[in-house]
């Protein structure tokens, strides 16, 4: 298990145990400022800890080597190192970490594509203000997400 929990307690609605240590993330985003705002919107949380920043696919892997996370939050498009295979060697060295893709493309193949090297969820940019702590939840809890907009077509 990757986090501990108390079993009677649980988080506002969600009906998720209440975490005693927070769930370690990384973002990988390559534009400082959605960075930046992602970080300050999942520090607001409870039970989620930002612990690495990368700005590209090798930088990310740099950090994986001396933090292993419970989730990364992996933008597709990315310097130096494409996000989907930076999600492909992540899932080979770190098997237990859980990878949602973060995107602004609408794309099936790339969702397809992320879905078939193993990660647990696929998010639109457009829709972080209102799916990104549903699907962080969902994933850290053994689900696997995939942004309605996506789903329906």
């Amino acid at each position: 298990m990757i986090g501990s929990f108390e079993k009677n307690q649980t988080e506002k609605n969600n009906d998720i145990p209440l975490l005693l240590q927070p769930w370690k993330i990384i973002l990988a985003e390559d534009h400082v400022r959605f960075r930046s705002f992602i970080k300050a919107f999942l520090e607001a949380e409870d039970g989620l800890s930002v612990v690495g920043e990368a700005d590209d696919g090798v930088h990310l892997l740099e950090i994986c080597d001396c933090c292993v996370p419970d989730l990364i939050i992996l933008d597709i498009n990315m310097p130096r190192l494409p996000g989907l295979d930076a999600a492909r060697r992540i899932k080979e060295l770190h098997p237990g970490v859980k990878v949602l893709i973060l995107t602004m493309h609408n794309n099936k193949e790339y969702l397809q594509e992320a879905m078939a090297l193993g990660a647990e969820g696929f998010l639109l940019k457009e829709r972080v203000d209102t799916e990104l702590i549903g699907a962080i939840r969902k994933i850290l809890n053994g689900g696997t997400y995939i942004t309605p907009l996506m789903a329906e077509g």
